[in-house]
């Protein structure tokens, strides 16, 4: 039960997020809602929808109806432009992605809120299905380490969100809005329990220390950090693998500015195309990647093959890559085949610098 609630905390933190990122880009106001004649907040008057000064909406709820309404909206993210981007999404993303860098920006989920979704959804789906990422426990010596690194890392956390409530409760005394500061310390909170629910899986077991190294000689890249991180890596495996989930999970949209500069690359010469629409291109397709990963692995749960999921997760990706290239870029087959080779390939180099920039940085320091 703690990690199927520990999930739906998760799916509901990323769809906050994406609402955080666009929170009201395109829809539509009910105008049969009497507005007030001063904003409510700071009693500026009114000249439309919001108020012009402190931003807040001009018809303030106060039904039970709008509760549900809220929750709809505000975590499920059900709306009209979610049931039209997906399946473009899924079967035209070329489309979609030229669409929504041309200007079609109301009519469609948000790349960066798409994405947001589709990674707090994998790593819900993942917990809830029992895919941690680590290894059985340790000696005793590498749990009372692991168990110290993370109890430090709540400590620290915790001093963190007396500090955040301490500005919180000045902002409010002054009548500032304190929005932006509940999502801080809701994100640490977040942060702080999923820490405590992956200690006690990794401190609730006992076997043998394994090296995922193998026997291999101790690795010398010459690079400091990630020398240091791989040498940690071997001597704690499972304080390794829990650092490098939580910071998977915390820094996935590294993946983004990572990817954009190799899709460039592959049109530079052209320069109706800009970092922009890269960017929308590379974002777009890691949320489809994103909700390709959830999909798969509750089909697998409930029944599907390994070796047909893998199979899917292997083919479907380089599939998509090629329709969306050709769509977003207008190539011809042969072109976008070639770029889809060399698009394919930077995904795998981007993984990679992606895992060593994990194990190099200073969570495994």
């Amino acid at each position: 039960m703690v990690g199927e609630a520990a999930a739906i905390g998760d799916v509901m933190t990323g769809a906050l997020g994406a609402r955080a990122v666009e929170p009201r880009a395109g829809e539509a106001y009910d105008a049969t809602h009497a507005h007030p004649a001063d904003c409510l907040n700071c009693g500026t008057a009114l000249q439309g929808d919001y108020c012009h000064s402190c931003g807040q909406h001009a018809h303030l709820h106060r039904s039970v109806g709008a509760i549900w309404h809220d929750i709809a909206h505000g975590v499920l993210h059900f709306e009209g432009k979610t049931f039209r981007t997906l399946p473009l999404l899924a079967w035209r993303p070329g489309e979609l992605t030229r669409r929504y860098i041309d200007g079609e920006r109301a009519r469609f989920v948000s790349p960066m809120a798409l994405f947001l979704f589709g990674i707090f959804t994998m790593f819900a789906v993942i917990q809830a299905l029992g895919g941690s990422l680590h290894t059985p426990t340790l000696s005793a010596e590498a749990q009372a380490e692991t168990r110290t690194e993370m109890t430090r890392s709540i400590a620290a956390n915790d001093e963190s969100i007396r500090l955040m409530t301490v500005e919180k409760a000045a902002l409010a005394e002054r009548g500032a809005s304190t929005a932006a500061i509940d999502r801080r310390i809701a994100s640490v909170e977040e942060e702080n329990r999923r820490t405590r629910i992956i200690m006690n899986e990794i401190l609730g077991t006992g076997t043998t220390n394994a090296d995922p190294f193998g026997q291999a000689p101790p690795t010398e890249t010459g690079w400091k950090r990630l020398d240091k991180g791989i040498a940690k890596f071997r001597a704690n495996p499972n304080l390794a693998l829990y650092k490098m989930q939580t910071n998977a999970y915390k820094f996935s949209w590294a993946l983004i500015p990572i990817s954009v500069p190799f899709v460039w690359l592959m049109f530079a010469w052209r320069r109706r195309f800009h970092v922009y629409d890269h960017a929308v291109f590379v974002t777009y397709s890691l949320g489809f990647m994103t909700l390709m990963g959830v999909v798969l692995t509750i089909a697998w749960a409930v029944g599907l093959s390994s070796e047909v999921a893998w199979s899917i997760a292997l083919l479907l990706p380089p599939v998509h890559m090629y329709r969306q290239l050709r769509g977003t870029y207008g190539l011809r087959r042969f072109n976008a085949f070639m770029r889809t080779i060399a698009l394919a390939t930077f995904a795998v180099v981007a993984m990679v610098i992606f895992f060593l920039l994990l194990l190099a940085m200073g969570a495994l320091g």
